[in-house]
């Protein structure tokens, strides 16, 4: 076993939502997270359990000298750009930051010696699924360039591994969701585009109507169903890829999902019985490329790194990202 007591861990993006619950974690299993953020879409704030170099990956000159500094043992990467609809309207963004940043950080990290690196990918590298649960066998076809994206680096560390020796674990999730459980952390998008925390602001009146994109899918209620993962839960799985990295494990690819899926008119039921208030809801035409069901299948990692969520089921999900919102967020958004 490794000694993890003050390790450096590099986390790219870990200022941002689910980049701030995994330095949560890796101090409380003793690493040192050295957060390297651009602070665009991350937060100052969510930064509480290392230091924090502000920096962007495209950045070489700046990424050498942050590694000469901290000297990390590995590398977890959350920085980058991830609204679908966005990346259709301006790919050369996502390219430029998913795909040639990345490699920035790879060509740094090949020639700084640092070998182990968790990647966050994503459930979009699938495209749209030929199967009612998917798993990390399935057919990659990406129909957005941010699938697009992640799934070129994927292929980038493929080719890293077998050139350089970089090995290196992604980790494909589905829905992220919730909140840290002692509300220190949580969702904080600008603009808001996930279904849950639109939800919760509906319910609250601190935001407008919800928005339901299309009632008429081939589901039991009409509306598209989802795998729901929890932040925390997320996390956690990227701890356990990390410690299976330092302990010499192979490359692997691996699915995040709670392998059940919940509609969007059951996501709304559950958040009426969280909040005790009702959503208001507005019905809308589908969204192009917008599939019926997405459940992920993620038996693999559950097999070999023994993980298993926490939070199965959607109340206790949206609980947390409640106390979130009526609390510590509600706090921040008043201080401004």
């Amino acid at each position: 076993m490794h000694d993890t007591i003050g390790t450096p861990i590099l986390v790219t993006g870990g200022a941002g939502y689910i980049g701030s619950h995994a330095c949560k974690l890796l101090h409380e299993a003793g690493y040192r997270p050295i957060v390297y953020d651009n602070l665009v879409h991350g937060h100052r704030w969510a930064v509480r359990w290392g230091p924090l170099e502000v920096g962007d990956i495209r950045d070489r000159a700046r990424l050498d000298a942050v590694f000469e500094s901290h000297r990390p043992a590995a590398v977890m990467h959350f920085a980058a750009f991830c609204y679908v609809g966005e990346s259709v309207t301006d790919p050369a963004k996502y390219y430029r930051n998913n795909v040639a940043g990345t490699l920035t950080l790879l060509e740094a990290m090949r020639d700084h010696g640092v070998a182990p690196f968790v990647f966050s990918s994503t459930c979009a590298t699938y495209g749209v699924p030929r199967s009612e649960r998917i798993a990390e066998d399935h057919p990659q076809n990406p129909i957005n360039p941010y699938g697009a994206s992640k799934l070129m680096v994927e292929r980038m560390l493929a080719d890293f591994d077998t050139a350089h020796g970089l090995r290196a674990i992604a980790l494909r999730y589905f829905n992220a969701a919730g909140a840290d459980p002692d509300a220190e952390i949580g969702e904080d998008h600008d603009p808001e585009t996930h279904l849950i925390p639109l939800a919760i602001a509906a319910a609250a009146g601190t935001g407008p109507g919800l928005t339901v994109y299309g009632t008429d899918y081939d589901t039991p209620d009409g509306t598209c169903i989802r795998d729901y993962i929890h932040v925390a839960d997320l996390a956690q799985a990227h701890l356990r890829a990390l410690d299976a990295l330092l302990g010499g494990a192979p490359s692997r690819v691996y699915n995040l999902g709670n392998g059940q899926g919940f509609s969007v008119r059951e996501v709304i039921a559950a958040t009426e019985r969280v909040t005790g208030s009702s959503v208001p809801v507005e019905y809308g035409a589908r969204r192009a490329g917008d599939p019926p069901r997405l459940v992920g299948d993620a038996s693999r990692i559950r097999g070999e790194l023994g993980w298993v969520p926490a939070y199965a089921s959607l109340d206790a999900i949206i609980r947390t990202a409640w106390y979130w919102h009526r609390g510590p967020a509600l706090e921040r958004k008043e201080e401004h």
